[in-house]
């Protein structure tokens, strides 16, 4: 037939040719997460065959899928290769990962291999240094820039996404009441009344999961242009009027530190509105810096015993708590009658859905800057020198410096 695959037809030459091809292409590792809580994974088959159909040829460690529900069997029908783990990384050009593997894993990769993952570069200097001295190209998938272009490569917004909707699921687990309003011949059940403090993707997705479910939903931030996406998601803004916050977005698409002027007006502003609340989800980051503060022990102590607090922010907390006060990673701690719940890594509670989400983003990023001539990826200056920690033995990243 014509422009039929001769190789269709499974000769001995054509295998041949087939194996010949995938020894010289740019070998992708795939390892399994060795992080404490790490579910996810980096690639899925779906991505597997879009790698190969660039000429790529994948391996994947024994186990990478398991706790993602992706069977060895699964990236096998998609034509990766699954071997041990340190085979996997043998003579790779790159490597993916959820969070960044510990540089001794990568031993026996290509010099100058490139390494995408989440690398924590504010807290994890080491780990970066260590990347330099390796002579590895580190780059931070949390630090692609929030721009039009860069919107299907970021995996901080796809993440947060499903954190957003699992908080608000773990919270009305928590709650042990109902949150929409049933009228019964009993009586009538009211709806719980949800706040929402932060509203940014994973605001917004708590927003739109709490209104789902039946919840009366509130919420607030910073930036005024939020105003409108409260609104349109059916929810009411809480907004101090009286001292100015941010006109429109801050940098990136994220907060900035604001005013003493604006932090105490809000801090009266949520104290009257928190006392009425019987969930609250708070979701406040400022890159590089500690989780703000957004709800002190005396806030929790004038809601309703039975209410509950997510604290989604709890991980980049300072000890003593994330956006709450006396939050703690992976625990339910309880505070005048209040449960405050928050994970260490929410969206590892999703993880085949984060996993597919994650495996997305990081082939529309390597695909896009994909040269077929040179057979790799080649980026270019506003996202590679957005995401690029190291480069020839140096940290290159202009936020690292200084």
């Amino acid at each position: 037939m014509v422009g039929s695959d001769p190789c269709d037809r499974r000769s001995d030459h054509c295998s041949a040719d087939r194996k010949l091809t995938a020894a010289s292409a740019l070998r992708i590792a795939i390892l399994k997460e060795r992080a404490p809580g790490e579910t996810r994974v980096a690639a899925t088959p779906e991505t597997v065959k879009k790698f190969l159909a660039l000429g790529a040829g994948v391996a994947v460690e024994e186990g990478a899928g398991e706790t993602a529900s992706v069977p060895d069997q699964a990236y096998r029908d998609a034509g990766a290769d699954v071997v041990p783990g340190p085979q996997a990384v043998e003579g790779a050009g790159i490597v993916l990962g959820v969070q960044a593997p510990d540089v001794l894993a990568l031993a026996g990769a290509k010099p100058g291999a490139l390494v995408a993952a989440l690398f924590d570069p504010f807290t994890q200097s080491d780990r970066v240094q260590a990347y330099a001295d390796a002579g590895f190209e580190a780059l931070a998938m949390e630090f692609m820039p929030r721009i039009t272009r860069a919107q299907s490569m970021d995996v901080l917004s796809s993440q947060s996404n499903l954190a957003g909707y699992k908080a608000v699921l773990t919270a009305a687990n928590a709650y042990g009441r109902a949150f929409p309003m049933m009228m019964t011949a009993a009586g009538t059940v009211q709806a719980a009344r949800v706040f929402v403090m932060g509203v940014g993707v994973a605001g917004l997705q708590a927003i739109a999961t709490a209104r789902r479910l039946g919840a009366q939903v509130s919420a607030t931030d910073v930036r005024s242009a939020t105003k409108e996406q409260i609104q349109s998601l059916g929810a009411k803004p809480i907004f101090v009027e009286n001292v100015a916050g941010i006109e429109g977005e801050g940098s990136g698409g994220y907060a900035t530190e604001m005013s003493d002027e604006y932090k105490a007006a809000q801090a009266q502003l949520v104290s009257s509105h928190i006392a009425k609340q019987d969930i609250v989800i708070t979701t406040a980051l400022i890159p590089g810096r500690a989780a703000p503060r957004l709800i002190s022990d005396e806030q929790i102590a004038s809601m309703k015993p039975g209410s509950v607090i997510f604290d989604l922010a709890v991980a980049q907390g300072d000890g003593t708590g994330g956006n709450v006060a006396g939050s703690k990673p992976d625990e339910v701690v309880e505070r005048h009658g209040v449960k405050i719940v928050g994970y260490s890594n929410t969206a590892a509670h999703l993880a085949a859905d984060a996993s597919a989400l994650f495996a997305r983003n990081h082939y529309n990023f390597l695909s896009a800057f994909w040269d077929k001539d040179a057979g790799k990826p080649v980026l270019d200056e506003e996202i590679g020198d957005a995401v690029r920690l190291t480069q020839g033995g140096k940290v290159v990243n202009e936020r690292l410096q200084g």
